[in-house]
């Protein structure tokens, strides 16, 4: 989780269950800063001098960077899903049959996070947001924009356990009156190689996808997987420089 820069102007916290961050684990957050500065037009707060720094579009927070303490662990993007208490969701985590990865834990005034899997592997993080706190830093500033976070898509091995699962953990989120998850749920061989393990894949928007490729390629990205449609738009899957992967969502 990023805490470095000024605090940004306090958003509304996000119902349970609803995806309210993303963060990158990268090798180099300063060659990050300039291929995702030069991609989506984020300016940052922070030096990125092996720092976490903060990505802001017109102002607002869009996502973090953060420097990878070790060079073993994957080079990501990570999906935090709001969580009224951390503690307790992680506890149902369990329960349903998933892991605690890193149990809950404070987070510099901000909140709580854990980082949990799914039964099939799937890892992602849980955030009992400080809203009430100094910082006023509750999320994403913006979000279904242009350059910002639209959507999170579980690749899974088995749909029906992986609905089961979520519906059981985020019910009211995914199937309540006010429904809005920001997220689905597909089978890995629709898109990926059948041993691609289970994964989230964080969806940003662009106004014009193919264009945006070109700029991927040029800043020493590539291609993972060429457009195709889905029911919630156009989608190209890429990584950045270091091998981030993240998806291209043109709507």
């Amino acid at each position: 989780m990023a805490e470095n820069g000024a605090s940004p102007r306090k958003a509304p916290r996000s119902p349970e269950g609803v995806p309210c961050w993303v963060e990158a684990q990268l090798s180099d957050v300063g060659a990050g800063k300039r291929f995702y500065g030069e991609l989506f037009g984020w300016e940052f707060t922070g030096s990125g001098s092996g720092a976490p720094v903060r990505a802001l579009l017109d102002g607002e927070p869009v996502a973090a960077m953060v420097p990878k303490t070790d060079g073993r662990m994957p080079t990501v993007w990570m999906v935090y899903f709001a969580a009224d208490d951390a503690g307790a969701l992680a506890a149902r985590v369990r329960a349903g049959g998933g892991q605690i990865v890193v149990p809950p834990r404070p987070t510099a005034g901000m909140g709580t996070t854990a980082l949990v899997a799914d039964p099939q592997g799937a890892v992602f993080a849980l955030w009992e947001t400080g809203s009430d706190g100094p910082s006023g830093f509750s999320g994403f500033g913006r979000r279904h924009e242009p350059g910002a976070f639209a959507w999170a898509e579980l690749y899974t091995r088995d749909t029906e356990e992986a609905n089961t699962f979520y519906g059981g953990l985020f019910h009211e989120a995914l199937f309540g009156a006010d429904a809005d998850p920001d997220f689905g749920r597909a089978p890995v061989v629709d898109v990926f190689p059948a041993e691609m393990p289970p994964h989230f894949l964080v969806h940003f928007l662009t106004r014009d996808c193919e264009a945006d490729l070109g700029t991927v390629a040029r800043l020493g990205g590539r291609v993972q997987v060429p457009p195709f449609e889905t029911s919630y738009g156009g989608v190209a899957v890429v990584t950045d420089d270091q091998g981030a992967s993240f998806a291209l969502l043109q709507r």
